[in-house]
Formats: C-alpha cells, structure tokens, sequence
C-alpha cells in the first residue's frame, strides 16, 4: 500500500513515516527541502535510532520524495493512486498544502477511483484533520465536495513522541524517544479497513488528544517556561533543578485534576501516564532545547490551547489552577530573536501595558482571569530585577 506523507522532517521520518514502513507501506514524502527530498530519492531508506540505552536502529525502506513546490502535478498524481495521506509539518502549514490534496481528490475522481481514502493530519492541534478538510473543501467545487463526502474521510488523530531539534552528518539520519503513541478517531474514518498495528483506534478522539494536549505539551511548556526563568539552555539542564520539575507536577495536578473530572479517567491510571511523561522529559538520551519546546508562545497563550483552556475550564469547575497561571506569567519572558512570535510578544510589551497584551494574545474576556495571569507576569518580573 501506499501513504503521501506531508512533511519528511524528523517527525514525519522518524514517528510517522516509522510507523507506516512498519505496518508495509511504500512512503511519497512531500517537502520543499531540496536535500530530503534528494537524499530519500538517492537511497529510498533511512535510518531511525531510538534514543534510549543500547540505542537501536530501525531501518526504513521503500521511500521516495516529491518536491511540491517543483512538482505539484507529482503530489496530486501520486495522491490519485494513494492508499493514505498524512501529515506531519505543523498546524499553521496546513493550509498550504490543502490546495495539493484538493488536486489529488479531483484526479481521483476524474480517474473514477471511488477506493475510500482517509487524511489523517498528525499534528499537535485539537481537530487537525477536521481543520484540513475545511481548507481542503475550499478548493473543491459543489460536485467535487459531494464526492469527496463520499469517498475521502478526514479522521482527527492524536499523536505523541518527542523527537528533539537535532543535527546529523547524515540528513535522513533521526534520532527519537522510544515511546510514541498515535490514537485515530475510527468514527470519522471512510476506510477502517486499514488497521495499523501500533495505532489505536478511538470512538471519542476528544478525551485522547485533550489528554495529551494538557500532560504533555503543557508539561513540556512548563519545562521549558520555567527553565528559561531560571537562565537554562536545554529540556535535560532544567529537568535537574528539582523547582523546575515541582513546577511541572503541579502543573499537571491541576490538568490531571481537570481531565480526571472531565472525562472520567481512572485516577490512578492517569497518575501513571504522568509520571511516565516526567520520566520521558528526564530521559538522558534525548537533548532538547528550550528555544524549540518553548517556541511559538503567542500560539501556546491561544484561548483553545495547552494553558488557557485548562485554566478556564478549572476555574468553572471551580478547581485550583493557580500552577497554570504562574506559568503562563513567565511565557511573557521568552525571549529569542529566532522566533518570530517571540519577537512580537516583545514588541507587543514594549508598545502596550500587559493587560492589554494578555486579553490580545489569550482572548480572554474573563478580566479577573487577565488579573490574575498580570499578578503572575508582575511578581515574574520583580523577580528579575
């Protein structure tokens, strides 16, 4: 079978594109990255290692690589004849390729292929998929939307595994965590015929991707958060000074607390999968930089995202998120010129007060919220001087 893959970065290559080799895939990555695309069409393989003791390889076969700002005809022809789509090239990139899957639907049509064929967007953001097939429709016309209705499926999925910012002589070579969990909403699918094995397959997506949206992204951030306060360059620096990790499990207290209540998971249960995600962030094996896990922050302060929602969902439920606030407070301080949101968050403070900024970046209406979040930036920033 064969899957077009969005995305040849380390994520794609090494979680995705693992994953689908595993279960007998043929993979077409699609990027605009000359020398990804180049080396995958060289030697149609590449070699992951699992960053872990005894550091084991995995080897990949049967890739290619089509350059869709050179070739765009490539990507809809080999999308037409495609078993799958994928992605894994971050939220904000998703509506660029859209138009490319669009193509690739209106040859398939054109080519009478009514096989059913499911595109899973495989990216840290709730309703990913369903946020594609949006974009998508927009450049489908009335017919053409009918019979993607029919025939194109865009499940929602959750995935989790941390494949740190890296560098290799070798630019297929990827090093990634051990652990790795990817869920697929069954309900939204057109062809649950394609069963992979190390994929699991949910009714309700809701629960799995809040789940991890507010363990591991928000703890991650909160390493990252706090770290930077504390002058830390990397995840593993941080991880070694115990109020960075104090910082970290009362954090996800509080969300544990939430998603406990919210979806009813066993408590217990979820108390493990925590400490599981704090020994995943102390792994030893993995270097990861504070300016990668914390980039992006006016995007992480969103009214939907890993800080915001939690704490606005506490505070209805009239639970204790106090952890929450703190660290969105120090998000105020991230401050690197090599990320863009992070430049404008700076400018945004230079040029208003921080209420302001903080209603701006978070949309909250909730003033004793924003109140709240400046009492945290404000004792943050005495702490500074």
């Amino acid at each position: 079978m064969l899957d077009v893959h969005f995305g040849a970065g380390n994520i794609g290559r090494g979680f995705i594109g693992e994953t689908l080799a595993d279960n007998g895939f043929k993979i077409t990555f699609v990027d605009v990255n000359d020398t990804l695309i180049d080396e995958l069409n060289k030697r149609n393989g590449y070699t992951i290692e699992l960053a872990a003791e005894g550091q084991e390889h995995i080897e990949v076969h049967d890739v290619k690589g089509i350059n869709n700002g050179k070739d765009p005809k490539a990507v809809a022809e080999e999308i037409a004849q495609a078993d799958m789509v994928t992605t894994a090239i971050g939220p904000k990139i998703l509506k660029f390729i859209a138009p490319l899957i669009a193509d690739g639907l209106k040859l398939r049509q054109a080519n009478n292929n009514t096989t059913p064929i499911d595109i899973i967007a495989c990216e840290n953001m709730i309703g990913g998929s369903q946020s594609l097939k949006q974009s998508v429709y927009e450049s489908l016309n009335e017919d053409e939307q009918a019979w993607a209705d029919q025939n194109a499926g865009f499940p929602n999925a959750a995935v989790d595994r941390i494949v740190p910012l890296q560098k290799h002589d070798d630019p297929l070579f990827v090093s990634v965590e051990p652990f790795k969990e990817w869920v697929i909403d069954k309900s939204q699918m057109k062809n649950p015929k394609i069963q992979l094995k190390g994929v699991d397959y949910a009714d309700d997506l809701e629960p799995y991707i809040e789940r991890k949206l507010f363990s591991v992204n928000t703890g991650h951030a909160t390493v990252a958060y706090t770290g930077n306060m504390k002058g830390y360059k990397t995840i593993g620096e941080a991880v070694k000074d115990d109020s960075v990790v104090d910082q970290a499990k009362h954090v996800l207290g509080e969300t544990g607390d939430l998603l406990i209540q919210k979806w009813g998971f066993d408590p217990e249960v979820h108390h493990a999968y925590q400490k599981k995600i704090l020994s995943r962030f102390e792994n030893p094996y993995i270097s990861d930089d504070i300016e990668r896990v914390g980039r992006t922050p006016i995007r992480k302060l969103g009214f939907n995202e890993r800080f915001i929602r939690p704490i606005r969902e506490l505070k209805e439920r009239g639970r204790d998120y106090s952890a929450l606030v703190d660290t969105v407070g120090e998000m105020f301080f991230f401050n690197y010129p090599n990320d863009s949101e992070s430049v404008k968050l700076q400018q945004l403070l230079k040029d208003e007060p921080i209420e302001q900024v903080i209603r701006e970046t978070t949309d909250l209406k909730d003033e004793d919220l924003v109140n709240e979040i400046k009492a945290a930036y404000e004792k943050h920033l005495a702490a500074t001087k």
